[in-house]
């Protein structure tokens, strides 16, 4: 069975791969998330893999994160599903633009929740990423620039970092905690979209995520993190430094590579407008990627 957006909907940008997402004329959102099919990665298939393809789903069906504290969903109105995928029907979420303070305070408090895990929680969305970085031969771009050194040694330690974040608490979190994605307000909480990513992670990992992009430092955040819901600020800080360190690193080598495809030398890259932004937060960021070296 086939299945198609209404003629009159408007769509909207923000859907991963694997979903479409809607305005339909109302106040709501559609999202269609496409179940996987021959060929497609076997991550997709995979309940506690970051790439699980209907993770956002049953989070919305099971509501675990409906009335958290600090973060929770927005609201599901209905759901259909077929043998091709699903159909999610939520309420529309008019932007609320929020200081990084207040997001990061948040998040602390989602991290505090008493909420039971549930199999289908991403678990490991570094590692997973880091994979399929390795798959991809690591950061062979970053080793032809001056970061080189910092890069390749990075690259050495990724496991050793990678046991630093399993080895501290685990709590709840959105994973994907962008500002376009702590999207609304509800008193003192904020209402996210997309939770795709939803899952346990080490305490201070979506904090990392969060600093990447906001103005304010990683310290300033942390403080905001870690005073409402009484977490520990050494532990949270070590989630939030190698979080944001090896994200960061990632996504520069990604927007590197591919600026790199085209004509002229790699240097000249480095102000290009899709390259520019990611070596400034990596410029913001070296003072906690020494730490990690």
């Amino acid at each position: 069975m086939s299945w198609d957006a209404d003629a009159g909907w408007e769509r909207l940008a923000g859907g991963r791969s694997g979903s479409e997402v809607f305005a339909d004329g109302t106040d709501a959102v559609v999202k269609r998330l496409v179940a996987p099919v021959s060929g497609d990665p076997a991550e997709r298939s995979r309940p506690a893999h970051v790439a699980w393809w209907r993770r956002e789903a049953d989070v919305l069906l099971d509501g675990e994160f409906a009335d958290t504290p600090g973060v929770r969903s927005a609201r599901l109105l209905d759901a259909s599903e077929d043998d091709r995928g699903v159909v999610l029907r939520t309420e529309a979420v008019p932007a609320v633009p929020g200081t990084g303070p207040s997001l990061a305070r948040a998040l602390g408090r989602l991290a505090a929740a008493p909420v039971r895990p549930r199999p289908w929680w991403a678990r490991t969305v570094l590692a997973d990423r880091l994979d399929a970085v390795a798959e991809r031969d690591g950061w062979p771009t970053l080793a032809r620039t001056p970061l080189a050194d910092v890069a390749d040694r990075l690259w050495a330690r990724r496991r050793h970092h990678l046991d630093l974040l399993s080895g501290l608490p685990q709590v709840p979190g959105h994973g994907d905690p962008t500002p376009a994605n702590l999207r609304g307000r509800s008193g003192d909480d904020v209402i996210a979209v997309d939770w795709a990513c939803a899952g346990s992670a080490a305490v201070g990992a979506d904090l990392g995520y969060l600093a990447l992009s906001c103005r304010e430092d990683l310290d300033t955040l942390l403080q905001a993190y870690v005073a409402p819901a009484g977490l520990d600020a050494a532990q949270a800080r070590t989630g939030a430094v190698v979080t944001a360190c090896y994200t960061a690193i990632t996504r520069t080598e990604q927007v590197l590579a591919s600026a790199a495809r085209g004509p002229g030398a790699l240097a000249g890259k480095f102000r290009h407008p899709s390259v520019a932004p990611s070596i400034r937060g990596l410029q913001r960021l070296y003072p906690y990627l020494e730490t990690l070296l």
